[in-house]
């Protein structure tokens, strides 16, 4: 086993190696952008359903290996299935995302249950266990495959304000109004994800991933409090119960403080948003450290020329370091796939 992981690019970028050309995957390389997926989600009653089908879940998780061959497949499935699986009400509404109850007092904190964690993610464990042999027995032994979570903070604001929004301006005001009742949603969000995450892992995750999407939206005293302390938290834990497994954390607009997340976390890989500066980010960010990013979706969208002059400069920034060739965020759904075909061409030949 040893032998699998260390070929694998991806594995050998995150334990430091300047892997050149890099390896490439894409956040949200599975979805509505492939012909194959919009097929598939037909099958499915609903999106939940869809991330608790282990037999779809996997089958969405492999299309785009088959189709692009990517270094890194990623489980099939939302940040938002922890607070599910806690016991908090959810449902995705077509044209509006996700649909919560909102959480703002010590009932509804108390509603939740962590006992029911383990038997709700039950099946998207199943669904990892049937994608890491399917990559064995269709041949992409070259693969990793990677687990994910919400972190805390941008689980927390779908929570408290009930859905998506421009700011969470209620779940900030939250944070500041109610700090006691806030940390208690942290630390009970933190300790799900430890346990999802772990979880995970044992059932063949072979790199796990912590999105903080929202991370940008919190003043630095805040960033610290409910970015960085939780984020470390967690990689602690994990480094404890599994600690050859890399970690690699995307805290979404934190700018200046990417340093600060990076060297107190000490995540194995950074994810970094389009709005970062690579140049500017490889003087912050430990040299051992690998640079996950950071191409505009919407370059991948164009297609062309500014394509291929966006993605140049990017590899000219990741080159001479550990890094991994990504976005900024995830691909959007009017991407044509015959995009990202050129995209891989590209990064493969550098």
């Amino acid at each position: 086993m040893a032998m699998e992981r260390t070929a694998k690019p991806l594995l050998r970028a995150l334990a430091g190696e300047a892997v050149w050309p890099p390896p490439i995957w894409l956040m949200r390389q599975a979805g509505r952008y492939l012909p194959e997926y919009r097929a598939l989600r037909a099958k499915a009653a609903d999106f939940i359903a869809l991330c608790t089908a282990p037999d779809l879940a996997a089958e969405v998780t492999l299309q785009p290996i088959r189709r692009y061959r990517f270094d890194a497949a990623i489980l099939f499935s939302d940040i938002l299935m922890v607070p599910w699986a806690l016991g908090q009400a959810l449902e995705y509404r077509e044209g509006e995302g996700p649909v919560l109850p909102p959480l703002r007092d010590e009932a509804s904190l108390l509603a939740l249950r962590p006992e029911r964690l383990p038997t709700a993610i039950a099946p998207i464990l199943e669904t990892v266990k049937r994608v890491r042999s399917g990559l064995t027995k269709e041949g992409f032994a070259d693969c990793a495959l990677i687990g994910f979570a919400g972190a805390p903070f941008t689980v927390a604001c779908y929570m408290v304000e009930g859905g998506g929004s421009r700011d969470f301006a209620s779940t900030r005001t939250m944070a500041y109004a109610q700090p006691e009742l806030f940390d208690r949603l942290i630390r009970l969000l933190t300790e799900a994800t430890v346990s999802y995450l772990g979880a995970q892992i044992n059932a063949g995750a072979e790199v796990v991933m912590l999105f903080d999407t929202w991370a940008g939206l919190l003043s630095p005293a805040q960033f610290h409090r409910h970015v960085i302390d939780p984020a470390q938290t967690i990689v602690d834990a994990l480094r404890q119960s599994h600690p050859e497994v890399p970690i690699i954390g995307f805290p979404r607009l934190a700018g200046l403080l990417i340093g600060d997340y990076t060297t107190a976390t000490c995540v194995d890989g950074i994810g970094l948003d389009t709005s970062m500066d690579l140049a500017h980010a490889a003087k912050w960010i430990p040299a051992g450290v690998a640079l996950q990013g950071n191409l505009d979706p919407l370059a991948l969208v164009a297609g062309g020329a500014a394509l291929r002059q966006e993605t140049g400069s990017v590899l000219a920034a990741l080159k001479g370091r550990p890094s991994v060739f990504n976005l900024g965020h995830g691909i959007v759904p009017q991407t044509p796939p015959e995009h990202v075909a050129a995209l891989v061409e590209q990064v493969r030949a550098a």
